[in-house]
């Protein structure tokens, strides 16, 4: 039985990626740092309902002692490294934080492998975030990047920490540069969910108005439980390298947000509200995912339509509420 090791199990890629490699008959060790009262959240697993099938353990990304500690102890054919400040808005207001976690923890892990499982296969979650002011109308691996918050920056150390460990100490370690990738288990705080949730409360009654910041902003998005898929495909290649993990399609917010209430049958200039203080201080204007290396080499490709993905995801959403 392969061990597979994931930071951040607990989001809602590390739920997702838990499902998956359980159904292929692994034994899975999740990394999650525990608050004050000893409790974590694992909604995410329960909504997939793995949670009591996926050992938690403790640790934390800046602690290279627990890191080594935990990869020693238990081994991990793989290591996932998911974990991370996740939340762009959230990187302005603390850049340090952002920087520790999702930039330098990535090197915390790395060294962990390194030193206690050398042979482990490594991924890191890389983001398209990182082309911010974009170079290329189509990013591919080969784009160059140019970062535009704390998070892209962070992302972007992260990344070439990963390249570097590869080729200086012979890692299997890969890198995915992952696209806008949502679901039903995406954080409230991320635009996608947010605008399912509010379409949902407006249609039951619960709220009138959804607002919002730049609905111009185009995005390639995808669904998370693909992506996941992606991820796995890379440690199991020969040899490790890094892909971009994209749908080749990117849409504005604003279509994305008619797609939610049309769904609803609820009319969007009716409930739609846009707040200038949403705004990101440097906006990413557009982002648009080349994933043909990906296709090639991993033969994957993204299954779920960007439709499909916000009617589940509103759906959701409408249970969610019901149930309350």
């Amino acid at each position: 039985m392969p061990r597979a090791l994931i930071t951040g199990v607990t989001g809602q890629d590390g739920a997702y990626l838990s499902q998956l490699l359980l159904e292929k008959g692994y034994e899975v060790f999740g990394m999650a740092r525990r608050t004050s009262n000893g409790d974590f959240h694992d909604g995410r697993m329960r909504w997939l309902k793995v949670v009591d099938k996926v050992r938690i353990v403790d640790g934390d990304l800046t602690d290279l002692s627990s890191m080594a500690r935990l990869v020693k102890e238990f081994q991990p054919d793989e290591v996932y490294n998911l974990g991370a400040q996740s939340f762009v808005g959230t990187s302005w207001g603390q850049p340090l934080l952002t920087a520790n976690v999702t930039g330098v923890g990535v090197a915390n892990i790395l060294e962990a492998v390194r030193l206690a499982k050398p042979d482990a296969r490594f991924y890191q979650a890389s983001s398209s975030e990182m082309y911010g002011l974009i170079q290329e109308s189509h990013q591919s691996e080969s784009t160059p990047f140019y970062p535009r918050s704390p998070y892209a920056v962070a992302k972007l150390y992260g990344h070439w920490i990963t390249v570097n460990y590869r080729e200086s100490f012979g890692l299997h370690a890969s890198s995915g540069i992952l696209f806008n990738h949502e679901s039903p288990l995406r954080g409230i705080e991320f635009v996608t969910r947010k605008v399912t949730d509010g379409v949902a409360r407006i249609k039951l009654g619960l709220g009138d108005k959804l607002k919002l910041g730049n609905i111009d902003a185009k995005r390639d998005w995808g669904h998370a439980r693909d992506y996941v898929r992606a991820m796995w495909l890379m440690l199991q290649q020969e040899v490790a390298d890094d892909y971009v993990v994209a749908t080749g399609r990117t849409t504005t917010v604003r279509d994305m947000c008619k797609i939610a209430f049309e769904h609803l049958g609820l009319k969007m200039d009716d409930h739609l509200m846009i707040d200038p203080a949403l705004f990101r201080p440097a906006e990413v204007d557009v982002l648009l995912g080349n994933p043909a290396k990906a296709e090639a080499k991993l033969g994957w490709r993204s299954e779920t339509s960007l439709e499909q993905m916000i009617v589940e995801m509103v759906d959701a959403d409408m249970e969610r509420l019901r149930l309350r």
